[in-house]
């Protein structure tokens, strides 16, 4: 692997909660080898990140500045930047027809469930955050802490699609 850090793009429908989450998680825990970036197929208008995620990523320590978020069009740009992984983290975004992604990036399917499609108490709620949180933070630390020849193109996919299993 090369000193450029490996690029990871998450994706979900709305790109509020699941996909933000994972964005901040990696960029916190991936040690210069990685940078996150999350989207969605298809956010709604002025959409922002699930005010309850980013309490959870505030209380963890996890930076929130600069997240927001955008629609998956933005990362097929030509001024984009290069994906070398693509994340789905919901079954909807699963199994919708992505756009091309330069360079043709490993994919891999995540599934977790929408902490913010839950009914209760705001207290039941930001414990659906956390869990999430918690879920896609082991699996991240399993990804980054991965040597870097499991990290070479030809292995990535099959690599980040067993990491689904953990």
């Amino acid at each position: 692997m090369s000193d450029k850090p490996l690029n990871v793009l998450f994706l979900c429908t709305h790109n509020s909660a699941r996909s933000i989450l994972a964005e901040a998680i990696l960029n916190h825990i991936g040690r210069g080898r990685f940078k996150g970036f999350s989207a969605g197929s298809s956010p709604r208008a002025n959409q922002q990140p699930n005010p309850l995620g980013l309490q959870v990523l505030q209380h963890a320590g996890i930076s929130t500045d600069g997240l927001y978020s955008k629609s998956w069009d933005e990362f097929g740009l030509p001024d984009a930047p290069h994906m070398d992984l693509v994340i789905t983290v919901c079954d909807n975004a699963a199994g919708e027809v992505c756009p091309y992604w330069p360079g043709q990036p490993a994919t891999a399917h995540w599934a977790y469930p929408d902490p913010s499609a839950g009914e209760g108490t705001d207290a039941q709620k930001l414990d659906a955050f956390r869990l999430t949180l918690h879920a896609l933070k082991r699996r991240l630390e399993l990804l980054t802490s991965l040597p870097a020849d499991k990290l070479e193109k030809t292995l990535l996919q099959s690599t980040a699609r067993e990491l689904s299993k953990a």
